[in-house]
């Protein structure tokens, strides 16, 4: 049976406007903000959350004002996502550089090239791809199906605008009440050190008395982790969940336990029983969940072998078919950006590229090389990103294990040419972030092109609309960056970056021979172990464990309250349309309280950092220091989550959100 043709959302003779400066300014004005509080969440929780659909609701409703159509609302969610995938590549690597003694401080103008270099190859790698994956592939793209409909339900008049803003202004308004940096009178989360009773041990001939005990904490009083664990769903979620309770409630009471000289003398001392835990936890716990990381990225590569091998053959196929599907495009809808000069500046960025690791390593031959490696690899990790894009959504791209892949090939041959001091690490760590950040973008890119092609966008305006959005963010976001490193410090249980950490233990473990490597194979042993049991994904186990214990149970108490909204809706008996608007709304909601929260923290971190602020903020506290942090005064935030996320989704089910699928 034939297909029927394809027909877009708006027709290929129209003349809509498009490419305005509105549409752009709009898009990069977003890009830069969704990037700067997707740089604190994902240093944070170890997880970033898609743009594309609180970016798509904002333009709607942003560009409505202004009289815009619905091809300016798609080019400027085009120019805003791409600030998320931007900051994702960045901090699952740039961190790392600071992580491994390579820098001392985050550096502006490095890291800026980094995003730019590697954004923008990741932008003209899928201008070449873009025919053959979006138009003529058969694949599902569900993230950009659900995008899609998000705009068309959305022309009729209901945007969930208010949604994401009301969330939005509640979520800041409580960081700002419980940030250290603000006016702090609500704690984030309570803990304490708890005994068992004493035990007596066999140690090296010596008998020894131990008060056993775990450190315990409550889950953190925040929207935003909830809001993750909203959207990410009880599934994904609790296998988080599981890596904190392996990593807190087993594995530091059992190294408390086997060497009960670590706590001679702290006997009652409930404050220097929680240090050493969480020191055992940061020395001990943590490299091993590195080691378990480790395999679990290459068990994830592996587990997808099938679809990375069809998007390498289908990014190599297309190369032979460039100039052939250039002429044929015959009307805007086909029409990309030349491929001449798109070959031409992939040339141009390669040299930038040079220069930028000869600037890392030191050496000519090295930076020759690297160079070689990047290209080849960023453009078949950029195939297979954004045909993973095209079969699982971008919130699933496994963008960590492409950049550990030539994270390693680089590290190899920056050993096998020598240059193993400070300078190789740096090296490195360069290759790991151009890829990562080319990889990022390119699926993001390809999810919005398919977007851009169902409701009928012109591809090559879209594309320019993508670069401005890379220049302007690269430019911009390493400002947050450096300032959340500044008053949070990175690696820290503020911002533990796990994915940062991975890279950093790795390339200082190559190059550099600083690992733990005993530690770093009893967690790949644990890998093994859990994927011979079938681990729904010894990944997030290990990020878990990596993660401090009051934020992975956040992100778990989201997730039970995305179950308890599915089953409200069991007993309610609604339909399909109803179930779908119930869930939108709920994630309108999470994506409000995501960005809310993180910009605060965000716009706090720069507050601290200007003088007269941080005197303002200082004499703001020293007023308040009659009002003692209230632990309880946090547990409100749960009522009110429970409400905005369950019954009021339930109650709005019938009326005013998209029905469109979000996931």
């Amino acid at each position: 049976m034939d297909k029927k043709p394809f027909k877009p959302f708006v027709p290929a003779e129209s003349q809509m406007a498009e490419l305005t400066f509105k549409a752009v300014f709009l898009g990069v004005l977003m890009a830069v903000v969704l990037g700067a509080a997707n740089a604190y969440l994902g240093m944070k929780a170890g997880l970033t959350v898609a743009a594309t659909f609180p970016a798509a609701v904002v333009a709607m409703a942003a560009l409505r004002v202004f009289g815009g159509t619905i091809l300016e609302e798609n080019i400027a969610r085009t120019a805003a996502s791409v600030g998320e995938a931007l900051v994702a590549g960045a901090i699952f690597t740039i961190p790392a550089f600071v992580i491994s003694g390579a820098w001392e401080e985050l550096r502006y103008w490095e890291s800026t090239a980094i995003m730019a270099i590697g954004g923008l190859l990741g932008i003209l790698f899928v201008v070449v791809l873009r025919r053959t994956l979006v138009v003529e592939a058969d694949l599902p793209f569900p993230e950009s199906v659900a995008a899609s409909e998000i705009v068309k339900a959305g022309q009729g008049g209901q945007t969930g605008a208010s949604y994401v803003f009301g969330a939005m202004g509640l979520a800041a308004l409580w960081e700002l009440f419980k940030n250290s940096n603000g006016v702090h009178i609500v704690q984030d989360t309570a803990q304490g050190f708890y005994t068992f009773g004493k035990s007596n041990i066999e140690l090296m001939q010596q008998r020894l008395e131990y008060g056993g005990g775990l450190l315990l904490a409550t889950p953190a009083a925040s929207p935003a982790l909830m809001g993750v664990g909203y959207i990410v769903g009880l599934r994904v979620s609790a296998v988080l969940f599981a890596g904190a309770v392996m990593g807190w409630l087993l594995l530091v009471p059992l190294a408390l336990f086997l060497n009960p000289s670590l706590a001679a003398g702290l006997e009652g001392d409930t404050a220097g029983l929680m240090a050493l835990s969480t020191e055992i936890w940061s020395k001990q716990i943590r490299p091993l969940a590195v080691g378990t990381m480790i395999v679990a990225a290459f068990y994830t590569l592996w587990s997808l072998r099938k679809s990375l091998v069809a998007g390498i053959q289908k990014a190599l196929a297309d190369i032979g078919s460039v100039k052939g599907a250039e002429a044929e495009a015959t009307n805007r809808l086909e029409k990309d950006l030349d491929f001449k000069k798109v070959f031409i500046a992939i040339g141009f960025m390669s040299v930038a590229t040079f220069f930028l690791y000869y600037y890392f390593a030191q050496s000519l031959i090295g930076a020759v090389v690297l160079t070689v490696v990047m290209v080849i690899l960023g453009f078949l990790f950029a195939a297979v990103a954004g045909y993973l894009v095209a079969l699982i959504g971008s919130s699933n791209n496994p963008i960590s294990g492409l950049t550990l892949s030539a994270l390693l090939i680089a590290a190899v041959l920056m050993v096998f040419l020598g240059v193993t001091d400070v300078h190789g690490v740096a090296a490195v760590l360069g290759v790991a972030g151009v890829v990562c950040c080319a990889a990022g973008v390119a699926g993001d890119m390809m999810q919005d092109l398919k977007v851009g092609h169902i409701l009928g966008g012109t591809p090559w305006k879209m594309e320019v609309g993508e670069i401005i959005g890379v220049i302007v963010a690269s430019g911009i976001l390493a400002v947050p960056l450096m300032a959340l490193h500044k008053v949070y410090v990175i690696g820290s249980a503020e911002l533990p970056a796990p994915q940062a950490g991975l890279m950093a233990l790795m390339a200082n473990g190559i190059v550099g021979g600083e690992m733990a490597w005993p530690l770093v194979i009893v967690g790949m042993f644990l890998a093994l172990g859990l994927i011979l049991i079938g681990s729904p994904s010894p990944m997030l186990i290990a990020v878990g464990m990596y993660l401090p214990f009051y934020s992975t149970a956040a992100i778990f108490v989201g997730g039970l309250i995305k179950w308890a909204l599915e089953m409200r809706l069991n007993t309610q008996g609604a339909s399909a349309e109803e179930r779908t608007r119930a869930e939108n709304t709920g994630t309108l909601l999470s994506s409000g309280f995501i960005a809310g929260e993180s910009l605060m923290a965000v716009i706090l971190a720069f507050l601290v950092l200007g003088a007269d602020f941080s005197d303002l903020l200082k004499r703001g506290q020293a007023a308040l220091a009659g009002l003692p942090t209230s632990f309880p005064l946090s547990l409100v935030i749960y009522p009110v989550l429970l409400y905005l996320l369950v019954w009021l989704p339930v109650k709005k089910m019938r009326g005013d959100v998209p029905a469109s699928r979000v996931e």
